[in-house]
């Protein structure tokens, strides 16, 4: 699913007004509609609404709606500004409410204060995407009273005052705080930034039947994922098919107080599917693995406590390297070495990226194609820090591009950027997620695609996806407080399954 800019879908509204062909009113009225079954089908006729229209199509959109409203008998009431000038369309749907005798307040300017009614909620159908600018003037005063009256706030393709690509640089008092965002066609790339997480509330998406043609022409960096995509390039095992076909993965990780991260990874790399594992630990993590992972061999540093030297590479069809090895002078030494040798898909997380971040000179060491998987916190002690998300992905993408690596950057929406300049976006996940551990899991699953012949961005894409499904599959039957790591390990299977199940695009 393409992220269009504001832009570009006031183009794909074009395209689909000229070549469905469909009247500018009548597609404003779909839009409409799909507002009104949502609505219908969450609450009745009891349910009172108060609509605020500002005067161009976003208000035209909270018209058309109470429209709709008032014929299913809900009490509804317009509020919007005396005196102004409309678009065509909103003029239009502005007349029908009259027609209806739809109760309008008209605000004054000089000051627009309101009365909602008890238990209505209040809809933002105040500018929607068209707003290139911070909200002023009385706009702004209603927008402080609708966020501080505390009733439900349903907002209209996007809260107004909010961007759909960067941030704004105004008070969030100034911005519609939602509770829901129901977004026509696509969703916002704003909508998938941490700081705008309560000013979106709960997102979803209306289909309103933009043409697709118009919609395939338009070229954007960014994409949602959606699983129907990933099934088409899934592989599938056929019945004389054995492990030497899946790939030999080797891992390096674990130490001293941290070979659990080992057992995490390598167990979620047997699991993924790779034909044969082989982990690298400290001399002291011998015994745990063999008896943690029957399934896995076991290589052994020269040193108990920490990786000192990495064995050739040359013979594994793809190599991990980060969990639990701490930053030792010996592990750095060791981390370079590998990667000047390294000719191996390569992933690197953790540690290993704390490393490259503390001694810069490792940086240009990194193999073209290398998959790096920081959080929030590692990927700023490697690129700096950032004013906002917004910021943080152009950062993201411009790594990729200029060192021809794939970055990972971990968190709710986990994005993705490869050298081309595509960044998808993952939608899968929950906050139980967020426990130690888990970062450990998804290094292991991408060493296991890339083991067995996927290319490091359907890897990654792959791992990400089925990695945020099982712990959605986990939390179902566990509460996101009490899930570890391990839960989304033994629900690999299950969205493995469910992936399957997918048609192919």
């Amino acid at each position: 699913m393409k992220i269009l800019s504001s832009a570009q879908i006031r183009k794909a509204d074009a395209y689909t007004i000229t070549h469905e062909p469909i009247a500018s009113h009548l597609l404003m009225k779909r839009a409409a509609e799909a507002l009104f079954s949502w609505i219908t089908k969450r609450y009745d006729a009891q349910q009172k609404f108060e609509i605020f229209c500002g005067n161009g199509n976003n208000g035209g959109d909270g018209f058309a709606l109470a429209c709709l409203l008032k014929d299913a008998k809900y009490p509804v009431r317009i509020y919007h500004f005396d005196q102004q000038e409309f678009s065509p369309d909103a003029a239009r749907y502005r007349e029908e409410t009259l027609s209806k005798n739809i109760e309008t307040i008209l605000l004054d300017s000089n000051q627009p204060a309101f009365n909602p009614k008890p238990n209505s909620i209040l809809i933002d159908a105040l500018f929607g995407t068209g707003l290139n600018r911070p909200v002023e003037g009385y706009y702004s005063t209603l927008i402080e009273l609708m966020n501080e009256s505390e009733h439900p706030i349903i907002a209209i393709d996007i809260p107004s005052g909010l961007a759909s690509e960067q941030p704004v640089s105004s008070s969030k008092q100034h911005i519609v705080h939602a509770d829901f965002t129901l977004s026509f066609q696509l969703p916002k790339l704003s909508f998938l930034f941490p700081e705008n997480e309560n000013l979106v509330g709960q997102w979803e998406i209306l289909p309103i039947g933009l043409h697709p043609e118009g919609m395939k022409q338009l070229e954007t960096p960014y994409e949602l994922t959606e699983p129907e995509a990933l099934r088409s390039f899934l592989k599938e095992r056929k019945r004389f098919d054995h492990k030497g076909k899946f790939g030999h993965s080797f891992l390096i990780a674990g130490g001293y107080g941290k070979i659990g991260a080992a057992i995490l990874s390598g167990k979620a790399c047997l699991r993924t599917g790779t034909g044969l594992l082989t982990i690298h630990v400290p001399r002291l993590g011998y015994e745990v693995v063999q008896t943690s992972l029957p399934e896995a061999m076991v290589s052994i540093d020269s040193y108990d406590k920490l990786i000192s030297k990495i064995p050739s590479t040359e013979h594994y069809s793809a190599v991990g390297i980060g969990p639990g090895i701490g930053k030792t002078r010996h592990t750095m030494q060791a981390l370079a070495d590998m990667m000047s040798k390294c000719v191996n898909p390569l992933v690197i997380d953790a540690d290993a990226i704390n490393l490259i971040a503390e001694n810069r000179e490792l940086i240009d060491l990194i193999p073209k194609g290398t998959i790096l998987t920081p959080h929030l916190k590692e990927f700023e002690r490697l690129v700096g820090p950032a004013a906002n998300h917004y910021e943080r992905i152009q950062k993201q993408m411009e790594f990729a591009s200029q060192k021809e690596v794939i970055v990972v950057l971990k968190g709710a929406y986990t994005s993705i950027a490869e050298p081309g300049g595509k960044c998808y976006f993952n939608p899968s996940g929950n906050p139980g997620m967020a426990k130690g551990g888990s970062g450990d899991v998804l290094t292991g699953m991408i060493i296991s695609f890339l083991s067995q012949g996927y290319s490091g961005i359907e890897a990654s894409r792959l791992a990400v996806y089925l990695h945020g499904r099982a712990g959605d599959i986990a939390c179902h039957s566990i509460e996101p407080e009490c899930m570890l790591a391990g839960d989304i390990i033994d629900c690999i299977g299950k969205a493995f399954k469910e992936l399957k199940e997918f048609p192919r695009c």
